[in-house]
């Protein structure tokens, strides 16, 4: 159970001298699921890491302009979610591959990597999530891993929940069309 609510985590941070406790009880409460949000987007341990880490610089940079026209925990996600995107089309340019060939790598670099733990059905998956574009990849992630509702994506990814509900479905047929296949 969680020792504070997001809304008292928010006024903490506003009362002199309890910024930093408050920081820490968000890092507390995120940091686990923020990191494994960013993981299955960019594979790697360390890359991941890094950008959880920058996440929570953005966060702590920007939190007393919080306006609270969402919830703390979309925001974090939308602050992930574009550091995430903003990494991977880095990576795409400095390598001058597609971007089908940066998840081609990604894809390949999950068997070497020491921190992947599951087995052979996981990666399996893993790699069917990698086959997909990046949009899709991150709508079924969310959905499927973050059980985020469909309302929640809409406000972090700024879509229609139509389109999302769309995405979704498709991923979800392409996956299993990988699987079939391979």
């Amino acid at each position: 159970m969680d020792k504070y609510t997001d809304d008292e985590i928010l006024d903490l941070f506003f009362v002199e001298n309890k910024y930093e406790k408050a920081f820490n009880e968000i890092i507390r409460k995120y940091k686990k699921p923020i990191y494994w949000h960013i993981r299955r987007m960019v594979i790697n341990h360390e890359d991941a890491d890094d950008l959880t880490q920058d996440t929570f610089v953005k966060v702590w940079r920007y939190l007393a302009t919080f306006k609270k026209e969402s919830k703390l925990y979309t925001w974090i996600y939308k602050i992930a979610t574009n550091e995430t995107i903003s990494f991977l089309n880095k990576k795409k340019r400095f390598f001058l591959f597609s971007f089908h060939d940066v998840e081609k790598q990604l894809a390949n670099s999950l068997e070497d990597d020491n921190f992947f733990k599951g087995d052979a059905i996981e990666l399996k998956l893993q790699k069917a999530i990698l086959s997909l574009p990046q949009k899709q990849r991150l709508v079924f992630n969310m959905k499927y891993y973050d059980e985020l509702k469909y309302e929640e994506m809409s406000d972090i990814l700024k879509t229609s929940t139509g389109a999302l509900k769309a995405s979704y479905h498709i991923a979800v047929k392409k996956i299993e069309e990988f699987i079939k296949k391979y």
